[in-house]
């Protein structure tokens, strides 16, 4: 229920691993959060996908009901879908603690974060690779979250773009700016290889999916693994 979910704090002192749902196995997905327990993992990202703003049908409300049900760990909803005003009561209803939506979907995107924090969550906005830092500047201070797709949104397993980490840092160096207390978050293409690049470029949430689920050894060890790569830079988690 609205006004009940938990709510966490930003980190300032830490890097935090968010497992992406989207590269989990849709018909086992309780396993896969349970698999997650003790590993470190801070939230769950899940990808909500309406096949027109991204080429991709995913989770609804429905799953997320089950999730919260199967798990304390916050929920983190990445909303790739049209008019996602359409939808915010029904998803903190279901049990978001935070949802983020995209500049790209949003032409009142101030209003609509304001929203999302009216529904007692957090609120994130998102960019794709082609939107500039500069779109997220007038609005960071309504945001608990800062988005920066590091891949073109819809499909896992995705090489990072390079170019993105530029976003990050500009996106990172405004909200210092700024003097806010606003996470980065990085989402698409982090593994143990682009981990610290994202890091350094300056984020703070790491979003991983094929990293994790699909680590041989099972989603702990997948989360263990990007703790390692990250060596030093997540020192105090």
């Amino acid at each position: 229920m609205i006004g009940t979910v938990p709510r966490w704090e930003p980190c300032r002192d830490a890097i935090r691993i968010a497992p992406s749902l989207l590269a989990a196995d849709f018909g086992r997905l309780s396993e896969a959060v349970h698999a997650l327990d003790g590993s470190g993992a801070e939230r769950l990202h899940i990808d909500v996908m309406d096949g027109v703003f991204v080429p991709n049908f995913t989770f609804g409300s429905d799953t997320v009901r089950a999730l919260r049900s199967e798990t304390k760990l916050p929920l983190e909803l990445h909303l790739m879908i049209v008019e996602p005003d359409r939808h915010l009561r029904t998803f903190a209803e279901a049990g978001a603690d935070a949802i983020t939506v995209h500049w790209e979907a949003c032409p009142q995107l101030h209003r609509t974060l304001t929203a999302i924090r009216a529904l007692d969550c957090r609120a994130g906005a998102a960019i794709n690779p082609s939107t500039p830092a500069v779109a997220l500047t007038d609005v960071l201070e309504a945001c608990d979250l800062a988005l920066v797709m590091t891949i073109d949104p819809g499909f896992g397993g995705q090489r990072l773009i390079e170019r993105t980490l530029v976003k990050v840092h500009e996106v990172r160096a405004e909200i210092e700016r700024q003097k806010l207390a606003t996470e980065v978050e990085v989402d698409g293409g982090v593994d143990t290889g682009t981990a610290r690049a994202c890091v350094e470029a300056g984020a703070d949430v790491l979003v991983a999916g094929t990293a994790v689920f699909h680590h041989r050894d099972g989603p702990a060890a997948g989360v263990s693994a990007l703790q390692s790569a990250l060596g030093d830079t997540i020192a105090g988690a």
